[in-house]
């Protein structure tokens, strides 16, 4: 079964809320199987998102950003474990200002390159990147995507954060520099890796 069969659904869904139209930079013309694993990556980032958003929204409701930061710590792991394994990909979040996750170098330099062309006004939801590379002799593609902050995120990530709330996070995240955001900032991005399929 290729992966565009098995990601068939998640290809749909993520079709239909416009985010396969996401515009991406990098090879001007990349052939066809470049172009159709970048649609299930697209896919497979939105359907991580819409999970982890789902069950943001719902621990905030119950229980506010204390309870959000316990999905944040455990359930996001899980999802993107899950979702690697099922899609054969690897699916990661990272920052400049991580809090659990550090990017590689190569991540780095993708996560500065966003800042500068933010920082020229290409709006943050336009922002992405792609390559080819070889690495072990592999050919993979690698794939990068920007995290916006929005309204709500600044419970966790924003200038002035509750004083439990921090304390909480300081247990959970003892390496934290994930906090000091301003809405539309850059909060990271979504990062996914795996052979490219000829």
């Amino acid at each position: 079964m290729t992966t565009q069969t098995r990601l068939a659904p998640l290809l749909l869904a993520a079709t239909a809320v416009g985010f396969a139209a996401t515009p991406i930079q990098a090879d001007s013309s990349p052939d066809e199987a470049v172009k159709v694993q970048l649609q299930d990556y697209k896919a497979t980032m939105q359907a991580f998102g819409k999970t982890l958003k789902g069950e943001l929204q719902a621990a905030m409701k119950e229980g506010g950003p204390m309870a959000a930061i316990q999905v944040c710590n455990e359930r996001a792991p899980e999802i993107a474990a899950n979702m690697s394994a099922e899609s054969g990909y690897t699916l990661r979040r990272t920052s400049l200002k991580p809090r659990a996750t550090a990017p590689t170098d190569w991540e780095r330099a993708v996560l500065e390159d966003f800042e500068s062309r933010k920082a020229s006004g290409t709006p943050v939801a336009e922002i992405a990147w792609h390559n080819v590379t070889k690495v072990d002799g592999e050919k993979q593609l690698r794939f990068m995507k920007a995290i916006g902050t929005e309204g709500v995120c600044l419970n966790c990530h924003g200038q002035n954060l509750d004083p439990k709330l921090k304390a909480e996070i300081d247990r959970l995240y003892p390496n934290d520099q994930a906090t000091g955001f301003e809405k539309g900032d850059i909060r990271g991005a979504f990062s996914i890796t795996a052979a490219l399929e000829d």
